[in-house]
């Protein structure tokens, strides 16, 4: 059984569900440009943007999007996880060719990290928003 309330659970669910399908649908935008479908692709992309804005209705009623240093910190323990867990665990588990994969992932989702401590600290620094 789940420790979130159903309410939360759903929100999360249809929140990954959205957010994968605007991903999928940015990815087949890039093959259909690359296949010279330039109409293809924008509609792609303009579905994205759809499928991105419900992401973040459902992320915003879940109460997981709340400003500032609170989503800071969230990305920072995301990623994280992301970097020392989730990843390392996949390579272990795959084949050779899925591992190179998974690695290229995790060194972006090191500068990733590196990226959002960062912000952090500009934002902690700050009087208001981080510099440009």
């Amino acid at each position: 059984m789940s420790r979130l309330p159903r309410h939360l659970e759903h929100l999360k669910t249809g929140f990954t569900a959205e957010a994968v399908s605007a991903a999928r649908f940015r990815a087949y935008a890039a093959r259909a440009e690359a296949e010279g479908l330039p109409n293809l692709a924008r509609h792609w992309r303009d579905l994205a943007a759809a499928k991105d804005a419900l992401a973040v209705r459902l992320l915003e009623a879940a109460g997981q999007a709340r400003g500032g240093a609170l989503d800071l910190g969230t990305a920072v323990a995301e990623e994280g996880y992301e970097n020392d867990v989730l990843y390392p665990k996949m390579v272990r588990e795959v084949d050779a060719e899925t591992a190179a994969i998974l690695g290229e992932v995790t060194a972006a989702q090191k500068d990733h990290l590196g990226r959002i401590e960062k912000l952090r600290s500009a934002f902690q620094a700050a009087r208001g928003d981080v510099p440009a």
